[in-house]
C-alpha cells in the first residue's frame, strides 16, 4: 500500500526520521535516563519500539497511559507526572506488581497517594509556571509523605516556561534558573531522582537524573524553530477537495490537527485558515493543486495531534509500512 491509496486524513509516521531521532537521543541519553514521555506517541506498541532501545522507564500524563502501559507488560518503572485526588486505579497496579510513582505537590495530593494504595511519590516543585510546591516546602512535604509510609524517590521539576523559547541563550539561563530552584528542593527533600525537562532542553539540563521528553519523537512546527538535531517524523496526510482563485482547500481541519500552538504548514504555501474539516492555503508560485492531490500537512503540535487519531500508518517515502493503533487516548 501507498500513503495515496489511504483514506483522510491519515496520520503519517515517517520512519527513518522516527529512528534517527531515537538513536540521536538515546545518545545523550541512554537506557533509563531517559523517561519517554506518553502523552506524546500514545501507542503501547510505540512504547514497545522504545523499551527495545532500553527505555524502560515511562513518563505518562493520565491514568489511562499508566494503565495501558502496565497491561501491555511495560510496567518496570511507570511515573504519573501529574497530580491526582483519586490514586485508587494506580494503586490497584501497584498492588498487581507494577512500579508506579506518583507526583505530589500539597498535603491532599501525599494523602490521596496513600489513600490509594500508591507506594512511592516524588516532590512536584514549582520551577516555571506549572503545579508543583515552592521549594522552601518540598522538605516539609517529603516529610510528611514519609510519615504516610511513602517512599520518597526524590523530587519533580519540569521547566514548561523554557523549552519552547527559540533563543538558545535565554532558553539556556531560563532553565538554570528553574534548576536552581530543583536543586535546592532535592538539597531538602532526598532521595536519587530529579526527573524533568524535555525536547527544548534535551542538552541543556545536566541537573536532571531523567529526562521527560517525547516530542523529540515526532516533532512539529514549534519546536522545529529551536533549531534541534531532531527531523520531522509526523504528518497528516490530507486530499485537495476543492482549488480554484489562486487557493485550495484539504480535508484535514482542526478535527485531525491541533491549534494551541498555530496554524499547521504546508510545504510551498502559505496557510490561510483551519476550520472543522478544512485547510485552506495558497500555493506558492508555479504549483496549482489538482482536486484529488494530495498533501503532507505539518501539525504545529504533536501532542495534542495525536490524540485526535486511531492509528499511525508507518511510512517510508509513499509506502505504507507498518500501522500502530493509538491506544494510550483518554482517561
Amino acid at each position: 500500500m501507498r500513503s495515496v491509496d489511504l483514506p483522510t486524513p491519515a496520520l503519517l509516521l515517517d520512519i527513518d526520521a522516527l529512528e534517527h531521532n531515537i538513536a540521536t537521543m538515546a545518545a545523550r541519553w541512554p537506557g533509563t535516563s531517559l523517561r519517554p514521555h506518553s502523552k506524546c506517541f500514545k501507542s503501547t506498541v510505540f512504547a514497545g519500539r522504545l523499551a527495545d532501545a532500553g527505555h524502560t522507564a515511562f513518563c505518562c500524563a493520565t491514568i489511562r497511559e499508566v494503565e495501558g502501559l502496565a497491561a501491555a507488560g511495560l510496567g518496570d518503572d511507570l511515573l504519573l507526572a501529574n497530580e491526582v485526588l483519586d490514586a485508587s486505579r494506580l494503586g490497584a497496579l501497584v498492588e498487581d506488581g507494577h512500579r508506579v510513582t506518583v507526583a505530589v505537590d500539597s498535603d491532599e495530593t501525599v494523602d490521596a497517594a496513600a489513600r490509594g494504595g500508591v507506594r512511592e511519590v516524588l516532590i512536584d516543585v514549582n520551577v516555571g509556571f506549572r503545579c508543583g510546591c515552592g521549594p522552601e516546602d518540598a522538605g516539609p512535604l517529603a516529610d510528611r509523605a514519609r510519615a504516610a509510609g511513602l517512599s520518597v524517590r526524590g523530587v519533580m521539576a519540569y521547566e514548561a516556561h523554557a523549552v519552547l523559547v527559540e533563543d538558545r541563550a535565554t532558553r539556556a539561563d531560563l532553565v538554570e534558573g528553574a534548576m536552581a530552584r530543583a536543586r535546592t528542593a532535592h538539597a531538602q527533600v532526598g532521595g536519587e531522582v530529579v526527573s524533568g525537562g524535555g525536547t527544548g532542553s534535551w542538552d541543556l539540563n545536566d541537573t536532571i537524573t531523567e529526562l521527560q521528553a517525547g516530542s523529540y519523537l515526532v516533532m512539529d512546527t514549534a519546536y522545529a524553530e529551536l533549531g534541534l538535531p531532531f527531523r520531522q517524523a509526523l504528518f497528516v496526510e490530507a486530499t485537495v477537495i476543492s482549488s480554484s482563485a489562486g487557493a485550495a482547500v484539504a480535508d484535514a481541519g482542526i478535527k485531525a490537527l491541533a491549534q494551541d500552538h498555530g496554524l499547521p504548514t504546508v510545504s510551498g504555501a502559505d496557510v490561510l485558515y483551519c476550520s472543522d474539516e478544512h485547510i485552506a492555503f495558497i500555493p506558492e508560485d508555479g504549483w496549482a493543486p489538482r482536486v484529488g492531490e494530495r498533501v503532507r500537512v505539518t501539525p504545529a503540535h504533536c501532542d495534542p495531534t495525536v490524540a485526535l487519531h486511531e492509528r499511525y500508518h508507518l511510512v517510508r517515502g509513499d509506502e505504507v509500512v507498518d500501522e500502530w493503533p493509538i491506544d494510550l487516548r483518554h482517561w
